[in-house]
C-alpha cells in the first residue's frame, strides 16, 4: 500500500482478496461434495452400503500393510540366503587351502 492510498481503497482491497479467497474454498468445497455424492452413487449402484464400503476400504488398507511387511520379510530372507551362500563359499575356499580335507 503506498502512502497516498487512500484508507478505504485500501479495505476494499482487502475486502476483495478475502472474497476471492472465500469463493476459492467454496469452490473446493462443492468439488469435495460433488465427488463424495458421485462415490455414493456408485456404491448405491453396485447394490453395497456404507458399513460393507467401510469394511473394503479397511480390508483395502489392511492388505497394504501385509504387502509392505511381506516385501520387507523377502528382503531380509533374501539378505540371509546371501550371507548364507557367502558363509558356505568362505567353508568351501578354506577347507579346499587346507588340502581338501575337513
Amino acid at each position: 500500500m503506498s502512502d497516498t492510498e487512500r484508507p478505504d481503497v485500501a479495505a476494499f482491497r482487502e475486502l476483495e482478496q478475502l472474497v476471492r479467497h472465500l469463493g476459492d474454498e467454496l469452490a473446493n468445497f462443492r468439488r469435495r461434495a460433488l465427488q463424495a455424492e458421485t462415490q455414493l452413487r456408485a456404491v448405491e449402484a453396485r447394490g453395497t452400503s456404507i458399513g460393507d464400503l467401510q469394511r473394503l476400504e479397511g480390508l483395502e488398507q489392511e492388505n497394504a500393510v501385509l504387502r509392505s511387511r511381506m516385501a520387507t520379510a523377502a528382503g531380509r530372507a533374501q539378505a540371509m540366503l546371501e550371507r548364507v551362500r557367502f558363509l558356505r563359499q568362505q567353508d568351501e575356499r578354506s577347507a579346499g587351502g587346507a588340502g581338501g580335507e575337513r
